[in-house]
């Protein structure tokens, strides 16, 4: 099951960090009618997010062939 959520967090991750504006459309566009796009301040956030994901999830990973 830790192989599993650390492939779902790598993943994620991977797609925050390259991506951005696909998970603000998925995420965040609903809630605004006048925002067209992302802020730059948002999409930082978001690829500093992907990082993070993406760091947990490559720990995971060895953790669990490691461990």
């Amino acid at each position: 099951m830790m192989i599993l959520g650390s492939i779902f967090l790598l993943i994620a991750g991977v797609l925050m960090l390259f991506n951005p504006d696909m998970v603000y459309r998925l995420t965040e566009s609903w809630k605004s009618s006048a925002a067209d796009e992302p802020s730059e301040l948002y999409t930082l956030h978001i690829r500093i997010g992907g990082v993070a994901c993406s760091l947990v999830g490559i720990a995971g990973l060895i953790a669990h062939f490691v461990l």
